[in-house]
């Protein structure tokens, strides 16, 4: 039987673009696609059971598209949705397929990027109410302290174009002084929101050069090498015709005159 599976790549919004940019990249010869839901974005001021039901949905919708495997590349449904789909959801309903998330592949890596074992997390409301990051990370690196600092204007910029403008200087400069009141001994900040890769050029103006800055793109994708390595049953259903699927549950035409920014190139997009 030849293989028909996608690899399915999900965000609230636009900020999984980043993520499956990295993906792409690493591992061109699999058939994606990507679903962003910008009709309801963002996600990160939602309660957990807003969030889960809408994170489902894209799921399941996800799966009826022949996906075999689905990355939630939005840290805020890894955070308060992915446990419950992957615990309660998927044994019931779909016991063949498999959800992942962007939270744990980077906690069990971050410990390698710090001399001082002060770490600092930034990232939507959602995402840090959870405390997602500080159970993950003290599964794998206990010694390690790390501070959190949400940053509720980020994605509301980055949405809306304006996060390289003048005027988003006084929000990137506030949320990053903010973390580092918390500890001067911050040697490493995670940007656990994948549209915040975007500020990059900013935020290497305001943190010292000392600081390592990590986005999940890269993270993310060699952890999907390796889960491909380890579950041979998984990767043996995948397609492999290099094919790239995008839809939004909202107007693609708005979709897609922004995703170029997160993805590197133009891309079409569908409507869900």
């Amino acid at each position: 039987m030849q293989a028909k599976a996608n690899i399915g790549i999900f965000d609230s919004g636009y900020g999984g673009l980043t993520v499956f940019r990295s993906i792409a990249n690493k591992l061109p010869q699999y058939n994606y696609i990507y679903l962003g839901d910008n009709a309801r974005s963002p996600y990160g001021d939602h309660s957990f059971d807003t969030i889960y039901k809408y994170t489902l949905e894209c799921v399941e919708w996800l799966f009826a598209n022949d996906c075999e495997l689905i990355i939630l590349a939005c840290n805020t449904a890894s955070a308060k949705a992915l446990r419950t789909i992957q615990q309660r959801d998927l044994p019931a309903m779909y016991p063949d397929k498999r959800v992942l998330g962007v939270i744990r592949p980077t906690a069990e890596v971050i410990g390698s990027f710090t001399s001082s074992k002060h770490v600092g997390v930034m990232g939507t409301r959602g995402t840090v109410n959870s405390k997602s990051y500080l159970m993950e990370i003290n599964k794998f690196f206990p010694d390690l302290k790390v501070y959190q600092q949400s940053c509720p204007m980020w994605v509301p910029l980055i949405e809306n174009n304006a996060h390289l403008q003048p005027g988003a200087d006084f929000f990137v400069n506030e949320y990053c002084e903010q973390l580092m009141q918390q500890s001067a001994e911050i040697d490493c900040v995670l940007l656990a929101c994948t549209h915040y890769p975007l500020l990059l050029p900013k935020l290497r103006n305001v943190f010292p050069d000392y600081i390592e800055i990590l986005t999940q793109g890269e993270i993310v994708a060699n952890s999907l090498i390796d889960y491909l390595k380890r579950h041979p049953e998984i990767e043996q259903k995948l397609a492999k015709d290099g094919d790239k699927r995008f839809y939004t549950s909202g107007d693609p035409e708005a979709f897609n005159a922004h995703a170029s920014i997160f993805f590197g190139q133009a891309l079409k997009s569908l409507k869900m």
